[in-house]
């Protein structure tokens, strides 16, 4: 399948919800592609095959909905997965990096043996909106000394500009479906 087919699929099975979380922001819910095992695994058969031959030695996902593809697309390319959660989840010894969001503030950690000296790192949301999680994401791996092999969203909210602040650590960003 190519890309401009699945994000059509992707478009046609995500939900909007308005003023979630607050006021003002529709919501990308992506809970409609999860139910629809056929756009799931076209997504993720995509996502794979775009990856197979790179040289990307472990995948990240960003907490929460970027476990979700990000533990399957490791799994099919045969990497570890490793988690990037909110402040106080992970129950080991943990780095971590405040950021700002379209309408707040976090906190995120990764456990700080997560990374090793030179692991090429592909980075997995489900969402690109401001690149805040995405950027602080990076941040946590550039300290252990990782590179930054990539990104990958499953959709790309471009009018908030997040892509610009991220093509500082890679130029290579993939996203299934932009509005």
């Amino acid at each position: 399948m190519n890309k401009e087919d699945l994000e059509l699929e992707i478009k046609s099975v995500v939900r909007d919800v308005v003023d979630f979380p607050k006021p003002g922001i529709v919501f990308k819910d992506i809970t409609t592609l999860m139910r629809n095992p056929e756009v799931s695994n076209k997504t993720l058969d995509f996502l794979t095959n775009y990856y197979k031959n790179s040289e990307i030695t472990k995948v990240v996902g960003i907490e929460s909905r970027g476990f979700l593809f990000g533990a399957a697309l490791a799994f099919r390319l045969n990497l570890p997965f490793i988690m990037i959660r909110k402040e106080g989840k992970l129950p080991y010894k943990k780095i971590k990096k405040s950021y700002n969001l379209e309408y707040g503030s976090a906190t995120i950690e990764m456990h700080e043996d997560a990374i090793n000296e030179g692991d090429k790192v592909l980075i997995h949301d489900d969402l690109l909106a401001t690149g805040g999680s995405a950027q602080a994401a990076a941040e946590l791996i550039l300290s252990q000394n990782g590179q930054i092999a990539g990104f990958n969203f499953l959709i790309n909210l471009s009018f908030l500009g997040g892509q610009n602040k991220l093509s500082t650590y890679s130029e290579n960003i993939l996203n299934l479906a932009t509005y």
